[in-house]
């Protein structure tokens, strides 16, 4: 009750004149779960606030496509050719880190070049400022390596998608329960799909991201356990490969995950 209390007063200070929680019909042995809450964005004052049909429209591209490519490359030169690559084999969730050298550069000439075509998104975001930056620089969804209530909430308040990185099943909830419609697991944890599944059969109200661990051919097993999507680092992006230009061999990579992908089908949104 506390944490549900919290979240309303950060999202009234916010300027968020409608606070509501989200529909959940989940519910488990310990009683109907709690449903997160989030502002509808109808005050104008609210500073880069999304209309619901947007996040709508993320939400279901995620379904949809179910896989996110997440780049970070040691030099600037080559993040826009890798990306390109994996745009080139069939990608259109794409990802840009903030620890890749003028990210949000590169992150604003894609969304420029492919929007309504491909989905760009900002990652290792780690504070309000960082989210700030990202969509003003056109980042259609935020995620961050760990769950940072602030930076939830704070998407949250302005219909945002963001899926902040967990590790446990008490950081999905609590990430859940501040806001966010996704739940990123990372770093991977032991026991792979299996553990995606067991948490997703105890707490189905869940939306599971699972980003480490996931590699060109499990990809689709992540899927069939029950994670809402994945993401794909360096199988995708091969270090070797970047470093040595070969973004014939990541745009292969890329159409071998997507392959493997499309074999599950889309999402049902909870």
């Amino acid at each position: 009750m506390s944490l549900r209390l919290a979240s309303n007063a950060f999202l009234r200070r916010a300027g968020c004149a409608n606070v509501v929680p989200t529909t959940s019909t989940a519910s488990s042995a310990a009683g109907k779960a709690s449903t997160p809450l989030r502002c509808l964005a109808t005050t104008p004052a609210l500073d880069r606030a999304k209309s619901r049909e947007d996040y709508d429209r993320v939400l279901r591209t995620f379904a949809n496509i179910r896989a996110c490519a997440v780049l970070r490359t040691p030099t600037s030169d080559a993040c826009p050719k890798a990306m390109q690559a994996c745009i080139d084999g069939g990608f259109e969730i794409v990802e840009f880190t903030l620890t890749t050298p003028d990210c949000l550069s590169h992150l604003s000439d894609f969304r420029s070049r492919y929007d309504g075509r491909v989905m760009v998104g900002c990652g290792t975001i780690m504070n309000v400022g960082d989210a700030e930056r990202a969509v003003d620089a056109g980042a259609e969804f935020i995620i961050t390596p760990v769950m940072l209530p602030d930076v939830i909430q704070w998407c949250a308040a302005r219909n945002i998608v963001i899926a902040p990185g967990c590790q446990t099943p008490t950081e999905m909830v609590n990430a859940y329960r501040n806001g966010a419609p996704l739940q990123k697991l990372f770093p991977g944890v032991a026991g792979g799909p299996n553990w995606v599944k067991a948490v997703s059969s105890a707490l189905p109200f869940l939306s599971i991201n699972p980003t480490s661990g996931v590699d060109l051919d499990n990809a689709g097993e992540y899927l069939k356990a029950g994670a809402a999507s994945v993401g794909l680092v360096a199988p995708l992006f091969d270090p070797v490969a970047i470093a040595n230009g070969d973004w014939d061999q990541i745009s292969k990579n890329a159409e071998r995950v997507m392959a493997n992908v499309r074999t599950v089908g889309p999402y049902v949104r909870k």
